[in-house]
């Protein structure tokens, strides 16, 4: 399932660019504007649920926060449970950790350690809205594996084509991007 270069060029232009933020020299990719354009989302989203109708998803993981909005919609559709990884200390329950670098120093992720309970051998899609150097989404895939579960594939809306993120989470996961930005 693809998009046409119509339907692509719908999307791209429903996301807004910030110049300048959050420091100089960034073009921030603001999908504050995709969503609130229902034909963009509801686009998009139709593409997604057709694109993984198929696979034989058991949940849908969604990386803090701006994956809960896409991963969460995405699970409704496809009839299937939604599951999220958060930054560290925002999980009530037992949860595992998965550490990860950042360019000063380092982040953690976390994941209820039940998430995926009751389930024999489930498959999850990741999902979030941007892959950029790929640590926070490798330590996700790592969590989804850590608590028992088979990461099929990592799916972003965009992705940042000039940085190594594709190719280093491509080494744990088969990985889909929507949007690639040059």
């Amino acid at each position: 399932m693809t998009l046409s270069a119509e339907e692509l060029q719908k999307l791209e232009n429903s996301i807004r660019n910030i110049p300048d933020f959050p420091k100089a020299g960034i073009i921030f990719k603001d999908i504050t504007t995709l969503l609130a354009d229902k034909e963009a989302f509801g686009l998009l989203m139709n593409h997604l649920a057709k694109r993984y109708g198929s696979y034989n998803l058991t949940h849908v993981a969604g990386i803090d926060a701006r994956g809960f909005i896409f991963g969460a919609a995405l699970a409704q559709m496809l009839g299937v449970g939604f599951v999220p990884i958060r930054k560290k200390g925002k999980l009530p329950y037992t949860t595992v950790s998965e550490k990860y670098a950042l360019e000063y120093g380092f982040d953690e992720v976390e994941i209820h350690i039940d998430a995926f309970s009751g389930v024999e051998n489930p498959n999850v899609l990741l999902i979030d809205d941007l892959i950029a150097t790929g640590g926070t989404a490798y330590a996700a895939a790592n969590l989804i594996d850590k608590v028992g579960a088979n990461c099929v594939e990592a799916c972003f809306i965009m992705g940042l084509n000039f940085l190594d993120g594709h190719a280093k989470l491509s080494n744990v996961t088969t990985v889909y991007t929507v949007i690639g930005v040059n």
